[in-house]
């Protein structure tokens, strides 16, 4: 082999291994990318901040609580069809706390066809909190596992109310995210 055949045929060589070596070094890092890239946000309207594992979306509408006209502002990301969502209203009066976080809850609950696995309440009427947890109607011809899961807190201080939510098919819940998501969940 001549000095200029063999330069043109190493220069080939170290090309297609170097983009040989570029592509396993990209798969390797899409490999690490984390699944959930958690970020702290604080409430725009409401004074609270949560870890969230994905870019948030924020959207506010008027709702009717149960009789209660409010303005509600959710923020969510979703990472692989599971949701996290923080939502927060303020009420005109603290008064009606209680019972716009039981319209809350029950609305949510209706969202899925759900009903209640697990439920603890605790507090007074203007600061009160709601944990739950509930399992929602498998729609036709879905895979097992594959019912909606909602894990829940509504949060009641003076005239603000929250709602914290994971919600997702059963099967696609982490149980360390939703760990990671309530123990962030902090009102300021």
């Amino acid at each position: 082999m001549n000095p200029a055949a063999t330069i043109s045929f190493m220069c080939k060589l170290f090309n297609w291994r170097r983009m040989a070596s570029a592509g396993i070094v990209g798969l390797l890092l899409l490999a690490c990318t984390p699944r959930y890239d958690w970020r702290e946000v604080r409430g725009s309207n409401a004074p609270y901040s949560v870890l969230l594992p994905a870019k948030p979306a924020t959207l506010s509408r008027p709702i009717n609580l149960d009789g209660i006209q409010v303005t509600m502002t959710m923020t969510a990301a979703e990472v692989d069809g599971v949701a996290f969502a923080v939502a927060s209203a303020e009420l005109a009066d603290a008064a009606a706390a209680s019972s716009a976080l039981d319209a809350m809850q029950s609305g949510m609950l209706n969202n899925i066809g759900g009903s209640v696995r697990q439920q603890h309440s605790s507090g007074s009427d203007t600061s009160r909190r709601i944990d739950l947890e509930a399992g929602g109607a498998l729609p036709p011809h879905a895979a097992a596992g594959s019912a909606p899961l909602l894990v829940a807190r509504f949060v009641s201080r003076d005239r603000r109310v929250y709602q914290a939510i994971v919600l997702g098919p059963e099967n696609a819940i982490s149980r360390e995210a939703v760990e990671t998501f309530f123990s962030s969940f902090k009102i300021d």
